[in-house]
C-alpha cells in the first residue's frame, strides 16, 4: 500500500510503499490489550515493602490484663487489627510483576496498532525531522508549523539536537524507532514518523 509523504514544510513530497501486512491488519482489542499489560508490568520496579507484624517496632507487652477490664483480650500492639499494626499479608519487597509475552504476539500487537493509528489519521510520514540547534524553542517552532502540539516523533537515527530539543517540551517524545513501545503508541495524539524510520519498522515487526 502507498502512503502519502510529506516534507518539514507540510507540503506533498510524494508517496512511499509500505508493506500491508504491518500496516493494514484488522484491529484486534484483546492483543492490544495484553501487550499493553504485559509492558507497563514489566515496567514495575517491584520494590514496594510492607511490615508484617513481626516487623512493626513496638512494645511487645500484654497492653492489658487478659480478664476483668471489660474490655476485648489484646495480646501486642502489634497486631493487624489495631493502629500502627502490622500488615495481615504484606507485600515482599522483591516482588515479580512481569508477565511474559512471546516475540510473534508482540509484532502482531505493534502491527495491529501501527494499522489502527494509520486509519484513524493519527500517523504522518514525513522526509525527515531535523533541527539545527538544541533549543527547545527552535523543535516547538517547526511542530507549531506543521500542526502538532501532542506528538510522538520516530526517527531512524537520533540527533543529538533533537534529543535536546524535545525533552523539556511537555507533551512531545522523541525515540529512535528501535526504542518504540506500544505504550507510547497509544498515548500521543499523532504520530509522525520519518521515511527511513518506516523502513526500520518493517525489518522489526516483519
Amino acid at each position: 500500500m502507498d502512503l502519502k509523504l510529506i516534507n518539514e514544510e507540510k507540503q506533498d513530497a510524494g508517496n512511499i510503499t509500505v508493506s500491508n501486512t504491518l500496516f493494514d491488519r484488522e484491529y484486534n482489542e484483546a492483543l492490544v490489550h495484553q501487550i499493553i499489560t504485559s509492558y507497563l508490568s514489566n515496567a514495575r520496579s517491584g520494590t514496594r515493602a510492607q511490615k508484617g507484624r513481626s516487623e512493626v517496632v513496638c512494645s511487645g507487652r500484654k497492653p492489658w490484663r487478659q480478664k476483668g477490664s471489660g474490655r476485648a483480650r489484646a495480646g501486642r500492639a502489634s497486631s493487624p487489627i489495631w493502629r500502627g499494626g502490622g500488615n495481615v499479608f504484606p507485600s515482599s519487597p522483591n516482588e515479580n510483576f512481569s508477565k511474559k509475552i512471546n516475540k510473534k504476539m508482540y509484532r502482531a500487537g505493534m502491527s495491529v496498532i501501527l494499522s489502527k493509528l494509520l486509519r484513524d489519521g493519527r500517523l504522518t510520514v514525513i522526509e525527515s525531522i531535523s533541527v539545527d540547534t538544541h533549543k527547545t524553542k527552535d523543535l516547538s517552532k517547526k511542530l507549531e508549523k506543521l500542526g502538532y502540539d501532542d506528538v510522538l516523533l520516530l526517527t531512524h537515527e537520533m540527533s543529538e539536537n533533537l534529543y535536546l530539543s524535545s525533552r523539556n517540551l511537555p507533551k512531545t517524545l522523541a525515540l529512535d524507532v528501535s526504542h518504540v513501545d506500544p505504550y507510547s503508541l497509544l498515548k500521543y495524539k499523532n504520530i509522525l514518523v520519518t521515511s527511513a524510520a518506516i523502513k526500520k519498522l518493517e525489518e522489526l515487526y516483519l
